[in-house]
């Protein structure tokens, strides 16, 4: 089975109407007043999260995540 990736525009309107849902207006707008886009290194950080996984392990560890 193929995982279905979204586009990153439908992936933060997903998580802003998470947010806008969960969180009360100036909570929302503090918290992304502190996400910083381009502080750090992504790609840096990205290799290191996910040293020695595949798309398909990260799969198998969301699905277990889900079923707990």
């Amino acid at each position: 089975m193929s995982p279905v990736v979204e586009s990153d525009q439908d992936l933060t309107e997903e998580a802003f109407a998470i947010l806008r849902e969960s969180l009360p207006p100036h909570k929302v707008a503090r918290l992304l007043s502190l996400w910083q886009i381009g502080k750090d290194d992504y790609v840096s950080t990205r290799l290191s999260l996910f040293e020695g996984e595949t798309v398909e392990s990260l799969y198998d560890q969301a699905i277990k995540v889900a079923e707990t």
